[in-house]
């Protein structure tokens, strides 16, 4: 788990793309388990009961599930081109349904899987990137003279602050990356000559936005 990382969607995202009066809707979910995932491709298929196809792909990372579905378009043609964006993405955790309302004009092979892979991508990217890793919690007590120099510090490790509480001292709770604490208390205490005051609160195992 130490070392454990990966990439998953930051949350839910939509796009639509008009190609050759064929109307695709792409949305994307952030998913822990297969349930979820039939769960949203079950709601897609109430929404749009009038649409020709409600193309699907998801991934649970845990048991390695992954599964697609055409939905009716030729073999080939649109759930493995929409899984394939989200494979060289690099990307965990996710469901994805394309949605087709069919405009009149036949689209080819070629052209449904550069429609579906295209639509995917897009909805992919309004629902954003998120990593997926232990963090550890540290909460560090300084003075407001010491304060932009450990700010900046804290940026430079990719460090992500929760809160920050300005009183007779100013006290901050950040998230860093566990391999990166060592180093970073190091770094604060050099820059502070030993004066700055900090506590490990804890490790947690979560995703956060890119």
């Amino acid at each position: 788990m130490a070392n454990e990382r990966y990439l998953t969607p930051a949350g839910y995202g939509t796009a639509e793309f008009i190609e050759k009066r064929s109307r695709f809707i792409g949305q994307v979910w952030l998913i822990e388990n297969e349930a979820e995932a039939l769960e949203h491709i079950a709601h897609c298929r109430e929404t749009y009961w009038d649409a020709g196809h409600n193309v699907f792909c998801y991934r649970v990372r845990e048991g390695g599930i992954m599964r697609y579905s055409d939905d009716g378009e030729p073999g080939g043609t649109a759930g493995m081109p929409a899984l394939n964006v989200f494979q060289n993405e690099k990307i965990e955790n996710f469901c994805c349904v394309i949605t087709r309302y069919f405009g009149g004009i036949l689209l080819g092979a070629g052209g449904l899987v550069r429609a579906y892979s295209h639509t995917a991508k897009i909805a992919l990217d309004a629902a954003g990137k998120a990593e997926a890793r232990l963090w550890n919690r540290l909460m560090i007590a300084c003075s407001y003279g010491q304060y932009e120099k450990i700010k900046n510090e804290l940026f430079r490790f990719g460090a992500v602050t929760e809160e920050t509480d300005f009183g007779a001292d100013i006290l901050l709770t950040v998230l860093v990356h566990l391999e990166d604490t060592e180093q970073i208390c190091e770094k604060l205490t050099d820059i502070t000559a030993g004066t700055v005051e900090i506590q490990t609160l804890g490790s947690e195992f979560r995703s956060l936005k890119l």
